[in-house]
């Protein structure tokens, strides 16, 4: 029996931030809000609302690594903002590889007929949960001793 995990996945925007969750199995990530950044307060009083309601014990982040694998300013914007949630929220945290994650939820979008350039924060919410997801099969893999 593997013990239950609470994760919250970030999309980071610099307008949004795009929230998912799992359930307490770890299979499955699932978009559950988007938002609107304005003061880091106001973000992480959000933010904090979910993890006391989902008893959250890790944040995962998407870095956007530029193509070549490096890590641009876009990824080191990120990084700042992710260690200060982290830091405020009091939780450990880890990142993720997304560089073609808001790309995939736009394709998942459009599969669905839903309108991408109308619906960001959908799209956010969405790479959210590709973020969280690619976590929890990484974790999985590494706890079955397959990767």
């Amino acid at each position: 029996m593997s013990k239950k995990i609470s994760a919250l996945g970030l999309d980071v925007g610099s307008k949004r931030v795009g929230v998912a969750g799992c359930d307490g199995l770890g299979l499955m990530a699932t978009g559950l809000t988007t938002i609107a950044r304005s003061s880091f307060e106001r973000d992480i009083a959000q933010l904090k609302n979910l993890v006391e309601e989902r008893e959250v014990q890790v944040l995962v982040v998407g870095l956007p690594y530029t193509m070549d694998g490096s890590v641009g300013f876009q990824a080191k914007q990120v990084q700042k903002y992710a260690q200060r949630v982290a830091y405020a929220l009091n939780l450990p945290l880890e990142y993720v590889d997304e560089r073609l994650t808001s790309f995939q939820a736009e394709q998942l979008m459009l599969s669905e007929n839903i309108s991408p350039s109308q619906n960001k924060a959908v799209i956010d919410r969405k790479a959210a949960a590709l973020i969280l997801q690619q976590w929890l099969e990484t974790r999985r893999n590494r706890v079955m001793g397959n990767g």
